[in-house]
């Protein structure tokens, strides 16, 4: 009853901080046609997010992407109402690891990374890991971990931000987006951070402090914690970006831009 109470109380709190911001405005400058037709199963879509932890997980990050979701294709057996098939995975805070279609995040301000030099038999295990998480959740009941969100700019120090994104008690149901990607890629022994050199790893567990040792001992903490947060797939040298516009047939000829008028031009008009 009591781990009942908890989870009630935890869901509340998920709930909470999973609703959209008001006044939130998107730098969505991409074509949401052009998104949906350029996708391919293996695709990460980074998503600047519009919600309470959103807000926390960019700050602590540095980054604009707060939310990562991994393109399989269409999965038998999940449509929308509309009969929309379900083509992505993505861990929700609220709901757990679910599937959903293209449309929820063709309109928003969206990256593209896709791997290289991958197989299509490796790129169908990479999914079918994904697939069959479907239904795992977040561990609410350990609910104090999920009130450090409810700053929008935690008040922690720089090398503390990103331990701050952990969840739970380390559940094996549960999952956080960009770790549940990480695992899936890692499932096929394809990398998402470098790999630290042995006497590099050494001095970062000895606790040096210089900058390059921080630096790895914060490598290494991702790779054993499965720590990973958006931004390591935009900044990873192992996946490429892919912007839609330009893989659906840019054309600049077809486009026209208007000179701005001179500064002061408008009022000097207004007078007159």
């Amino acid at each position: 009853m009591f781990d009942g109470a908890l989870q009630a109380v935890g869901r509340w709190i998920a709930g909470y901080l999973s609703k959209p911001l008001k006044g939130f405005m998107p730098l969505a400058t991409g074509n949401p046609d052009a998104f949906i037709r350029t996708l391919r199963p293996g695709d990460i879509v980074l998503v600047e997010g519009n919600t309470r932890v959103a807000t926390a997980i960019k700050y602590l990050t540095q980054s604009t992407w707060s939310h990562s979701t991994l393109y399989v294709g269409p999965i038998p057996g999940r449509t929308e109402a509309d009969g929309e098939p379900h083509v992505m995975i993505e861990a929700d805070l609220d709901e757990g690891v679910i599937s959903i279609p293209a449309s929820k995040y063709a309109a928003a301000h969206t990256r593209i990374c896709r791997p290289v030099g991958v197989s299509l038999v490796d790129i169908d295990q990479v999914c079918r890991y994904a697939i069959e998480r479907i239904g795992y959740a977040y561990d609410l009941s350990n609910f104090i971990d999920l009130f450090r969100y409810f700053l929008p700019m935690p008040p922690v120090p720089t090398y503390l931000r990103r331990r701050m994104l952990a969840f739970g008690a380390g559940s094996p149901t549960q999952a956080i987006c960009s770790t549940l990607i990480a695992e899936a890629y890692h499932s096929i022994g394809y990398p998402i951070l470098p790999a630290i050199g042995v006497a590099d790893a050494v001095a970062a567990e000895r606790g040096d402090d210089t900058p390059v040792a921080v630096r790895n001992r914060e490598i290494l903490h991702i790779q054993h914690h499965s720590l990973f947060a958006p931004r390591d797939f935009d900044i990873s040298p192992y996946f490429s970006i892919v912007k839609p516009t330009l893989e659906t047939g840019f054309d600049f000829h077809r486009f026209v831009l208007e000179e701005a008028p001179p500064p002061g031009s408008a009022s000097r008009t207004a007078a007159s």
